[in-house]
């Protein structure tokens, strides 16, 4: 005859208090921590960008003073208060001032003349050029982005890695690429920084290219693999040839 299941076992095991408190703490955690980082990091950009612009504005025009003078204080009782953000109105209020005066006749002749200077200086000429491409990238007003994100067998045949499409190859590297496949030019990013990686050219028929967006790709990036898109219905892409 088996012995009887001992009462103990047939009871479900609950959490304890402790089990229940982590629990709940995590799950906090998870809501605050996004929350909080978000506001730390721009509280910590504000008052960066103000520590570079007040130093360019006259003592007199601080808000301290300004305040101080309004409210009657003297030297012998001022009230101390920091005030965020305003530097970053200045800021704002100069470029578009200075945005505004670019974009005029008189901005644009003042700046070619300074980027014709520029161009004689080789070390400054450099560093000016460099700066205005990734300038000129991040903040163009025109739709360039990735086209697609994909698929491509990095560092080696048999592991994948996720890259994103850019643009057909062109120019040059077109012409001594050509060779029936048409190539392509992709992105590799590294985890979990992908403002670095790699630039390859490929042929199109080695990559493999994905129905998710190139938002939730960069995010499956980031993540180290943590972070998947919402599960959608997925057709039948061509992968690379055999």
């Amino acid at each position: 005859m088996s012995n009887p299941i001992p009462h103990d076992l047939k009871r479900r095991t609950r959490p304890g208090i402790i089990a229940r408190l982590r629990g709940n703490f995590l799950a906090g955690l998870i809501i605050i921590a996004p929350i909080g980082l978000t506001f730390y990091l721009i509280w910590t950009v504000v008052g960066w960008v103000d520590s570079w612009v007040w130093p360019f504005v006259p003592n007199y025009y601080h808000p301290e003073p300004l305040i101080n003078r309004l409210l009657g204080r003297t030297e012998f009782n001022q009230i101390t208060i920091n005030v965020r953000g305003v530097g970053v109105v200045i800021f704002l209020i100069f470029t578009i001032f200075v945005g505004w005066l670019g974009k005029g006749l008189i901005g644009r002749t003042f700046l070619g003349i300074g980027e014709r200077l520029v161009d004689r200086m080789p070390v400054v000429r450099s560093i000016y050029n460099a700066a205005k491409q990734i300038v000129e990238t991040v903040f163009s007003q025109r739709e360039t982005s990735f086209d697609k994100a994909c698929m491509i067998e990095y560092p080696r045949k048999g592991i994948w890695a996720i890259a994103f499409v850019s643009t057909e190859a062109k120019g040059e590297i077109d012409t001594k690429l050509a060779g029936g496949d048409p190539f392509v030019t992709v992105f590799l990013p590294t985890t979990p920084n992908p403002t670095s990686g790699f630039l390859l050219f490929l042929p199109r028929s080695d990559i493999i290219e994905l129905e998710m967006s190139v938002e939730d790709a960069a995010k499956l990036v980031i993540s180290a693999g943590l972070v998947y898109p919402n599960n959608k219905p997925v057709t039948d892409l061509p992968g690379p040839a055999a």
